[in-house]
């Protein structure tokens, strides 16, 4: 290997170039003129003016986003279950009166029809919340709530 065969291990830095042909020269990105332009530059937020003239809402308010709970009535599980059966969410699921919503199951609460809460047949009703009538009807049916 001679002198004239030796190359560098790195580039050649390029110069920066200064005045109309460099990236930034001259104004170097800051328009002509102005207080933009000075050293030391700032502008008063208006924006702020505006915000604090907004009235604001006072506290939390965020109880209104709670999800009702599905009603389900007592005279579908008279229907769709047997003398002696545990109602919880999943057997509920299993007898297509509720679907899985987005992979959660649903809330929802045992209440009594119209006509008159009529339970005939002994039901377990397990994690799910009842109405006060509908406790009384499976109580005298002979069933139980928990």
């Amino acid at each position: 290997m001679q002198i004239h065969e030796l190359k560098r291990k790195t580039k050649n830095k390029k110069s920066v170039q200064v005045g109309r042909g460099g990236k930034r020269g001259k104004t170097a990105g800051r328009g002509t003129k102005g207080q933009g332009a000075r050293a030391g530059r700032k502008i008063r937020p208006e924006i702020r003016d505006r915000i604090k003239k907004i009235p604001k809402l006072r506290g939390y308010a965020f109880n209104t986003i709670q999800v009702k709970p599905l009603p389900i009535i007592i005279s579908s599980i008279e229907k769709n279950f047997e003398n002696g059966a545990v109602v919880d969410i999943n057997t509920l699921i299993a007898a297509k009166l509720v679907e899985i919503y987005k992979g959660r199951n649903p809330k929802v609460k045992i209440v009594g029809d119209k006509k008159g809460n009529i339970l005939t047949k002994k039901v377990t009703i397990v994690g799910i919340p009842v109405s006060g009538a509908v406790k009384a009807a499976v109580e005298k049916a002979g069933g139980e709530v928990k």
